[in-house]
């Protein structure tokens, strides 16, 4: 189960729950999703909270991976939307493709993926999938 949390933002989320399903299923990643769009401050506390960084990131990732009451629990991810926007004219794209490059790149944390210690798989995984999914997106 993914869920989508995106109060004030616009977000078509019919079409991003369908691709988000469709790339966990190809991750074969196991268990509950939350994903969270937010503004700069709540991204900017989180990331000072957790990665003693003082300023609003694009993604953040919070695997948790661990069997709840309810079912298995992947983790959650955040992403913030004024930096997706922003990322988005930088990488002449919409910001709906860049919320979705975002998401696969959180999923792939969630999954056991760290492109701070890989060699570079993670990143080549995520631009694959990025390519194959990013065609439904305007």
């Amino acid at each position: 189960m993914i869920k989508i949390q995106h109060e004030g933002f616009p977000l078509p989320e019919k079409k991003f729950h369908s691709l988000l399903i469709k790339i966990a299923g190809r991750l074969q990643l196991k268990g509950a999703v939350t994903i969270r769009i937010a503004g700069a401050a709540e991204v900017r506390a989180l990331n000072r909270k957790y990665r003693r960084r003082n300023y609003a990131t694009d993604v953040l990732s919070f695997p948790l991976g661990e069997k709840l009451p309810d079912g298995f629990y992947a983790g959650d991810i955040l992403i913030c939307w004024p930096v997706a926007e922003k990322q988005a004219r930088q990488n002449a794209q919409s910001t709906e493709k860049e919320l979705l490059l975002l998401m696969i790149h959180g999923l792939l944390h969630l999954q056991g993926h760290d492109h701070e210690k890989d060699q570079g798989e993670m990143l080549v995984l995520q631009k694959q999938l990025f390519a194959e999914y990013s065609g439904d997106m305007p």
